[in-house]
């Protein structure tokens, strides 16, 4: 039997009106009854599209010139917008990006969750540059250019983009993508290095470079004093994550890791290059704050803090409550949020190490029952444990969700099955200029 060819995708430009946008930030157009989403467009505007890609009656598409724009639209603040994927919104004014995600929350949900809030909480928002500080950067060397290229994707390509700085990266990584491709250039094994990890904490940061052979004595020389150039921890991943070491750490780098400061409640976190960390420390001071305040946590209380990582909302809550417990599924993250609890001199914060998309009814925690629950999960949401919800009978529930389609469905669980009403919601500006909506939910229970 013959192989059936892939259709080949128009090659003229077309020319098209956008209607709508989505929630991922493109703008959505019809053409010969098919619709197009079209990244770099604005509802409102008239513009020239040339096709990228096609799944069943959907194609998606780039602008090629904006015929008639909007008036919200504006001048990209990054030199290499147009080209790197990193960035999805800069051509849509800093406002309207944040109006934009509080509509993609509610609308999630009423379709999804069946539910509206009783009250629309402000924004939270906060710088909108050089506030990422944990990225996963590519590394590839390009034959026919001759260039190796540190950074993130193409739009719409596998491809990485040929960038030299990140505006928002952090400064300590942003402004040193050149230097870091010109030192991975220099290495003796360049084309046998896929990825560069950052993280970066309050006074210092790190990268992890991952290899796939050995490098050599002068290799890590160079590396060494790149990392000492910079002010940088250095960590080499030669195989997995377990394979991960500190490039010649010596004895007071060795007693130095990670760590941000959260004057408000004056305690420390520490953490390591690996460690899940939020990446815009600015909201996350905002977010412990606004979570807490919805929270009402009174002095004699029990609270559960779910899918708590390394403490980050647990410590905090330890200073304004009898006791906190925290719940995490690593069991590094558990490790490491207890020795963050002593290193704060916290004793009224039990930590536990469970999975929390598994049965969890016989674990003595789970056994028990508070007066409050925060839980922040991944983006896959918390609809198994939130149907466990109503055995710890808490009166009040804080959701911090990075993805507003779960936490639709855990809303119409905790709406319409659990006995809660939804009280608040909101937006954080967590990644501005992406279409990544951070958000936050308020939940009582029904009198």
């Amino acid at each position: 039997m013959a192989r059936r060819r892939r259709n080949k995708l128009p090659t003229e430009l077309v020319e098209a009106e956008i209607t709508a946008l989505s929630h991922d930030g493109k703008g959505i157009c019809h053409v010969a009854d098919k619709t197009v989403f079209v990244d770099g467009a604005l509802e409102g505007e008239t513009v020239r599209l040339r096709y990228t890609g096609k799944r069943k009656n959907i194609m998606e598409a780039t602008v090629e010139e904006v015929i008639s724009s909007s008036p919200l639209r504006v001048e990209p603040g990054c030199d290499f917008f147009s080209i790197c994927g990193g960035c999805s919104m800069q051509h849509l004014s800093e406002t309207e990006q944040i109006h934009h995600k509080q509509q993609v929350l509610l609308d999630n949900l009423k379709h999804i969750g069946k539910s509206v809030p009783e009250q629309l909480l402000c924004p939270l928002t906060g710088p909108h540059w050089g506030y990422r500080r944990k990225a996963r950067l590519g590394v590839r060397y390009v034959e026919k250019k001759g260039k190796l290229l540190v950074g993130f994707r193409e739009k719409q390509s596998n491809f990485l983009a040929q960038i030299k700085s990140c505006r928002v990266l952090h400064p300590a990584i942003g402004n040193r993508l050149k230097d870091l491709s010109e030192l991975i250039h220099s290495l003796s094994i360049y084309k046998k290095i896929p990825q560069i990890e950052v993280a970066v904490g309050d006074e210092q940061g790190a990268i992890i470079i991952r290899h796939l052979e050995p490098f050599s004595i002068e290799d890590k020389d160079k590396i060494t004093n790149f990392g000492a150039k910079n002010g940088l921890q250095v960590f080499l991943q030669p195989g997995g994550p377990d394979s991960i070491y500190r490039l010649n750490p010596n004895e007071s780098e060795s007693c130095s890791p990670l760590s941000y400061f959260l004057p408000e409640y004056n305690i420390q976190h520490q953490f390591r290059a690996t460690d899940f960390t939020q990446v815009n420390m600015i909201i996350n001071r905002k977010m412990i704050d606004l979570a807490l305040d919805l929270l009402q946590p009174e002095k004699n209380d029990k609270v559960l803090d779910l899918f708590c990582g390394l403490g980050n909302f647990t410590l905090p809550l330890a200073r304004k409550v009898k006791q906190v417990v925290g719940v995490e599924g690593s069991d590094d993250l558990v490790t490491q949020a207890k020795n963050n609890a002593k290193f704060n001199r916290i004793d009224n914060a039990d930590f536990y190490a469970a999975d929390l998309f598994q049965d969890i009814s016989q674990l003595s925690w789970a056994k028990q029952q508070y007066d409050r629950i925060l839980l922040d999960p991944a983006r896959s949401g918390a609809k198994e444990i939130i149907e466990y919800l109503p055995k710890f009978n808490a009166h009040t529930v804080v959701y911090v969700s990075c993805n507003p389609a779960t936490l639709a469905r855990d809303t119409e669980i905790m709406v319409h099955r659990n006995g809660y009403k939804l009280v608040k919601a909101g937006v954080m500006d967590m990644f501005p200029h992406t279409a990544h909506v951070e958000s936050i939910a308020l939940f009582r229970k029904k009198v």
